[in-house]
């Protein structure tokens, strides 16, 4: 995808801890750690640590220059370029190298191994000591996640207080409640936002313990067992995990890869609760139903062929991230078959793809946000779509109000017959109603004058709505 595109369907908030520049820094920091722990523990010389941690902190620190002060926001410039400039570490050869090799690991680490050497050639043999490719990069990969993660779920939490506030503000406001896309029985607007909301207390806490999980060292060496750290790989791993607040897991996880792929499936699933509610927007926006409206301004929601055009743009960025992910998370699950200690052609696609959902979710959150913030909801086009109904969407209540002297059966036949009939004639239900009432004295006692317009009052279908909407705010604020 171009970098214009992915722009599009991206939130730069979230994607900017998988640019090209973020992974450089995150391996940098993961390889000033591991040297800096190893001399903790009386592996590698002090000083020659030091030496390590001052180039990878250098790297980073003009990695931040080139972005802006934000080692992770992405620059559009090749992998790389933004420390090539500095430390030698040439953006094309490192793509190159990188391909020829399999891993961008080694030509970083030749890269990084040079670097130091101008510094501190004594220093420069301790660098990447006792470790493998895939322990820089599945650590960077993990830094990367910690960042973005933090960033999502502020996202995600200023959505939630501002689906909590839309629900609380609407509790009685009426509207046509829609089951397979047809009218059923009124619903307030307050309860269907409250409906929104519901899944976002699970998102929330499903997302947080993923996240945990992922938050983790991988440092095992060349097949997982730390045979190069003389005996004290334990003490290394712990002491690497605390200066780069991760967990250590206790065992190398190079060849388990459920830790990414529930993670996957748990940004599969913000994205998706944010489709539904795009969804949802989308169809209440259409011209014929006029309900709410996305907020508008300069550039928003525009057509290049019709002016008079207010598009749903976040409800479509939504619905584009939900769709797309999907698959993305399929991908994560499918590469759970490994081979052996390392796996060939399987684990090499979580980076990009662990980017990809986060870029999806990130997206979806940020699209439903602005939406939220800005939303314009229109109580007299929902009372205007409820009369349009011409009165059937009370049908049920009327059905338990017979059945209460005629029976269930009885009842919803009698309902069922009157209602077909009424709209073949055109005729209103209350005006069917009026007319069968008048020539049938059963009916008319069955159903008195007053409990029949109490049941045509929106109110009454109520329900439990409120305490429906009492119990997910809570439960979100919790």
């Amino acid at each position: 995808m171009s970098d214009t595109l992915r722009s599009q369907f991206s939130c730069e908030t979230v994607s900017q801890h998988f640019s090209d520049d973020a992974l450089l820094a995150a391996m940098a920091r993961f390889e000033a750690a591991l040297s800096q722990a190893q001399a903790d523990v009386g592996l590698i010389p002090p000083g020659c640590a030091d030496s390590i941690a001052r180039v990878c902190a250098h790297i980073c620190a003009r990695i931040g220059e080139h972005s802006g002060g934000n080692s992770g926001k992405q620059t559009g410039k090749p992998i790389g370029e933004a420390s090539a400039e500095i430390e030698g570490l040439d953006a094309g050869a490192l793509a190159d190298a990188a391909r020829r090799a399999g891993t961008l690991a080694i030509p970083f680490v030749k890269a990084l191994t040079q670097a130091v050497a101008r510094d501190d050639a004594a220093a420069a043999r301790w660098v990447h000591w006792g470790a493998t490719s895939q322990d820089v990069l599945d650590t960077a990969l993990t830094l990367q996640i910690a960042a973005a993660g933090t960033a999502l779920q502020a996202q995600l939490a200023q959505a939630g207080d501002r689906l909590a506030a839309l629900a609380d503000a609407h509790r009685l406001t009426m509207m046509t409640g829609r089951t397979l896309l047809q009218a059923a029985t009124p619903v307030s607007f307050g309860w269907k936002a409250a409906c929104w909301l519901s899944p976002l207390p699970r998102l929330r806490r499903s997302l947080a313990q993923a996240l945990r999980d992922a938050a983790v060292l991988q440092l095992g060496g060349a097949a997982g067992t730390r045979a190069a750290l003389d005996g004290r790989g334990d003490a290394v791993a712990a002491a690497t995990a605390t200066r780069l607040a991760l967990d250590d897991p206790g065992i190398s996880w190079h060849g388990s890869r459920d830790r990414i792929a529930r993670l996957g499936s748990e940004l599969a699933l913000v994205a998706g609760g944010m489709a539904r509610i795009g969804r949802d927007l989308s169809l209440l926006m259409q011209s014929e139903v006029g309900e709410v409206f996305e907020p508008d301004g300069d550039g928003r929601g525009g057509s290049s062929a019709m002016p008079h055009k207010r598009n749903p743009v976040a409800a479509m960025l939504a619905l584009q991230a939900g769709l797309r992910a999907p698959g993305l998370a399929s991908t994560l699950l499918g590469q759970q078959a490994g081979e052996h200690e390392r796996g060939l052609g399987t684990w090499q696609g979580d980076w990009w793809t662990i980017a990809a959902l986060f870029e999806c979710a990130g997206s979806a959150v940020q699209a439903i946000g602005e939406a939220l913030d800005g939303l314009r909801v229109a109580p007299g086009a929902m009372l205007a779509n409820l009369e349009r109904t011409r009165g059937f969407v009370y049908a049920e209540g009327v059905t338990l109000a017979l059945a209460a002297t005629l029976g269930k059966p009885a009842a919803q036949a009698l309902m069922e017959t009157l209602c077909r009939d009424a709209i073949d004639r055109g005729l209103t239900l209350d005006q069917a109603l009026a007319q069968a009432r008048a020539s049938d004295a059963a009916l008319a006692a069955a159903l008195p004058a007053q409990q029949l317009a109490s049941l045509f009052d929106p109110q009454h279908s109520i329900g439990d709505a409120q305490a429906m909407i009492d119990r997910t705010i809570a439960d979100w604020r919790a």
